[in-house]
C-alpha cells in the first residue's frame, strides 16, 4: 500500500451517468493520468443533484474495473456493511482481488443513507447499532477470508472511513490498514490523536495505519492553488493518500491531474 510521497485517489461517484461507458472511460483516464487508486461508493441513489438520477451499483462495477485496469488499486469508499452478509462480502472481495491480481482495497463503513436502507428493504437502526454491526462483521470477514479456497492473493487492505471518536476510530485501531478521514487540516490532528489513543490501548503502533483524506470538496472542483494548498497541509500532517471526487455525467479529472502533477514534482 505504501509508496514514496503522497498517493492520489479519485472517487468516481457512480451517479448521473446515464450510460456505464462514461464511468468505464473515466477509470481508464484515471489510469492514464497517473492516479494511484480509483474508488467508487456503495449507494443506490445519487447523493447530490437529482436524487432520482442515474446511478449504478458498487461491487459489480468493481469487478468490471478489475478486468479493465492493470495498474491502479480499486475499491469502494466505502462499502456499506449493512447491505451484504459479512461472509458474502469477504467472498466478493476475494474474487475481485483475484480478478485484479491483488489490487483491491476493501473499504468498509457502517452506512448512513436512510433512503438506501428503506428503498432496498434494510433495517436502518441507529448510528450506534450500525457501528455495532460493523464491529461484529469485521472479524467474520477476516475469518471467512482465511477459509476461502483459493485464498486472496494478498492480505487485502481494509480501509475504514469516518471520524467518530468513541466507536469508529476504535474500529480503525483494531482492524484497519487504512484510515480515511473527512476532516480538514485544522480538525485532522485532534482526530489523529484520538486514533493514537485507541492504538495505545490495544498495543498497536498508529504509524502502521496508512492515512487517507478527502480533498477538493464534493465535486473536486476547487481551483488548483487552493487544492494544492489543501493537499500540502494534509500531507505535512502525515496523510499519504489524497482522494478527490468526480461525478457524472462528465467526470472532470482536472483536479486529479493537478494533484498528480503536484505529487510528481514532490
Amino acid at each position: 500500500m505504501s509508496s514514496p510521497g503522497p498517493r492520489v485517489g479519485v472517487q468516481l461517484q457512480p451517479q448521473h451517468a446515464p450510460h456505464y461507458q462514461s464511468i468505464r472511460d473515466a477509470v481508464r483516464r484515471c489510469e492514464d493520468v497517473g492516479v494511484d487508486v480509483a474508488f467508487n461508493w456503495d449507494h443506490f441513489f445519487p447523493l447530490y443533484g437529482d436524487p432520482d438520477g442515474a446511478h449504478f451499483e458498487c461491487w459489480t462495477m468493481l469487478a468490471a474495473w478489475a478486468e479493465q485496469t492493470s495498474r491502479i488499486e480499486i475499491g469502494a469508499l466505502v462499502s456499506c456493511n449493512s447491505y451484504r452478509n459479512p461472509e458474502l462480502l469477504a467472498d466478493m472481495a476475494r474474487t475481485v482481488d483475484h480478478i485484479s491480481h491483488g489490487r483491491l482495497v476493501l473499504g468498509i463503513g457502517s452506512g448512513w443513507k436512510r433512503k438506501d436502507y428503506t428503498q432496498y428493504g434494510y433495517e436502518f437502526g441507529t448510528a450506534g447499532s450500525r457501528l455495532d454491526d460493523l464491529a461484529a462483521a469485521l472479524p467474520r470477514i477476516k475469518s471467512r477470508l482465511a477459509k476461502l479456497n483459493p485464498g486472496p492473493t494478498r492480505d487485502i487492505p481494509v480501509l475504514i472511513g469516518g471520524g467518530g471518536e468513541k466507536k469508529t476510530l476504535r474500529l480503525v485501531a483494531e482492524h484497519a490498514d487504512v484510515w480515511h478521514s473527512f476532516a480538514d487540516a485544522t480538525a485532522y490532528p485532534a482526530k489523529s490523536a484520538v486514533l493514537a489513543e485507541h492504538c495505545a490501548a490495544i498495543g498497536r503502533d498508529p504509524a502502521g495505519i496508512e492515512r487517507s483524506a478527502a480533498v477538493g470538496g464534493e465535486t473536486g472542483a476547487a481551483d488548483a492553488g487552493r487544492l494544492i494548498a489543501e493537499a500540502a497541509a494534509l500531507t505535512d500532517l502525515g496523510v499519504g493518500l489524497l482522494t478527490i471526487g468526480a461525478s457524472g455525467p462528465d467526470y472532470d479529472l482536472t483536479g486529479a491531474e493537478t494533484l498528480c502533477r503536484w505529487r510528481d514534482r514532490r
